[in-house]
């Protein structure tokens, strides 16, 4: 029996962008669960199954920086992919580079940034 993909969970309360981010993600062969707000996320039972997060910093209710805090709490393997339209946070932010995209950002870098944090390359853990 082969193992499962392992899951994208996607995080953002822009319904167009998390939309986006699905097809996106799928039709480069991944298997997606996208949630509308943090606390979504973390009420899921597929913790274990997910493989890399990729959430928007700039939600109502929980952030995506207490997300990741709160995730690495549970899952301190578990690479986390932030995204933000809001440059002021970013420029303050100095982020890894491919772990951070700030909106608009290329389909593409999230894709390569995607599949390095499914093999381990270079997430900066």
């Amino acid at each position: 029996m082969t193992n499962p993909k392992p899951i994208i969970a996607i995080v953002d309360d822009d319904q167009r962008l998390l939309d986006s981010l699905e097809d996106l993600l799928e039709s480069a062969g991944h298997a997606v669960r996208a949630f509308s707000s943090a606390q979504a996320l973390l009420d899921c039972n597929a913790l274990k199954e997910i493989g890399c997060l990729i959430t928007d910093i700039g939600m109502p209710g929980m952030d995506g920086f207490e997300l990741q805090r709160v995730m690495s709490e549970r899952r301190v393997d578990l690479p986390v992919i932030l995204i933000s339209g809001r440059h002021q946070l970013a420029e303050q932010m100095q982020p890894k580079p491919g772990w951070f995209f700030r909106k608009p950002f290329d389909g593409q870098e999230l894709l390569a940034a995607v599949a390095d944090a499914l093999t381990g390359k270079g997430y900066p853990i």
